[in-house]
């Protein structure tokens, strides 16, 4: 029969005996030898440095912390940090941020519809970025686009001119690598390159629906923003380029190879986008064929004015079509109509019936 302490856990059996868990380890290390502890340290610190220079410092503590767990140490985080510390192997830091959109046009400008969006499987939400990088002699540019779900690159294109083309060819790409069903909301900024009429045209003829962020707000499009972050601070902050054609191999090396394929992202939890998207795949239909949800807060008010109820599981108001205004609503800013009883002279007529 087993016995009753081999069911208890380490943490459990040291609340009973009112000792603390670094004491009972402290204990324990007093077992071993003053050779042994150093041997450990030293295997562990050369086993730090080959992830952090396999992944070319591009790892802070904690991603070195998770792929040590998956190797089967269990090591705390802040034993990590300090001997990256001692090390001299923390991460490398980004620069400074420069705007490049330019959102002064008169085109037409798309709904924010990622905001209001709670995404449930990939191919729901796109989300595209342009950025800047310095080469030797000249600034060219990157185009990426994103999925939003699991946060893999799915189409990007470098070019010397921040065009139309540029990011008409990132969602070529994108397309042809995904495929994707009608429906599917692509996000990015004002600028002139994603609300000109030829790029839009792509989206019609693909069945997508454009998003745009708010005027000035990069936080809208953090996810993309945060990618591209990534990118400065892990690749092009510590590289040196010879000209465009060695930066779009290293792009490719970077993305295609190491971001999508290998970087545990924290936002998946630790996992690679691939990764990611491979265990999706293997769910059950029922999970991972579930159509995003898009809310719109602040529309639940017609339900009082109607005198309606939500119906029980419903977490979104319903829609209303754009022709016609809710019912006790007047159309002018969508204020509620007041009512013949709100005026004090209505009130009077009324303690006049009741008379």
């Amino acid at each position: 029969m087993m016995s009753r302490q081999s069911t208890l856990t380490i943490e459990r059996m040291c609340q009973l005996a009112q000792v603390s868990r670094a004491g009972y380890y402290r204990f324990l290390d007093q077992s071993k030898t003053a050779e042994a502890v150093v041997a450990e340290e030293m295997e562990l610190r050369s086993l730090i440095q080959q992830i952090a220079l396999f992944h070319r410092r591009r790892y802070g503590y904690r991603r070195i912390t998770r792929e040590l767990h998956e190797r089967g140490y269990g090591i705390n985080h802040k034993r990590v940090l300090r001997l990256m510390r001692e090390d001299n192997l923390l991460s490398l830091r980004r620069r400074k941020f420069v705007v490049t959109t330019d959102s002064r046009h008169a085109l037409q400008v798309g709904f924010n519809l990622a905001q209001r969006m709670k995404l449930t499987g990939i191919n729901q939400l796109w989300i595209a970025d342009i950025t800047y990088i310095r080469l030797q002699r000249e600034f060219v540019y990157l185009a990426v686009i994103l999925d939003a779900f699991s946060r893999k690159v799915i189409g990007w294109a470098l070019d010397r001119s921040m065009t139309t083309a540029l990011t008409r060819t990132a969602l070529r790409k994108a397309i042809a690598e995904r495929q994707p069903p009608p429906g599917v909301v692509h996000h990015s900024d004002r600028g002139l390159q994603y609300a000109s009429v030829d790029y839009v045209q792509v989206l019609r003829q693909h069945g997508m629906e454009l998003s745009m962020s708010r005027a000035g707000n990069p936080y809208d499009n953090a996810t993309c923003e945060s990618f591209i972050k990534t990118l400065k601070v892990e690749e092009v902050d510590v590289t040196e380029y010879r000209d465009l054609e060695h930066l779009m191999g290293e792009i490719e090396v970077f993305i295609e190879q190491y971001y999508n394929r290998l970087r545990l992202h924290s936002a998946l939890s630790y996992r690679s986008p691939e990764k990611f998207e491979q265990q999706l795949a293997a769910m059950p239909a029922s999970n991972s064929t579930r159509a995003a949800v898009v809310s719109f807060p602040g529309h639940g008010a017609i339900y009082q004015c109607n005198g309606e109820q939500p119906q029980p599981g419903q977490d979104h108001s319903p829609t209303h079509c754009v022709d016609e205004s809710p019912a006790g609503y007047s159309w002018a800013g969508c204020s509620p109509a007041e009512p013949a009883c709100a005026s004090p002279a209505g009130a009077s007529v009324q303690q006049k019936e009741d008379a």
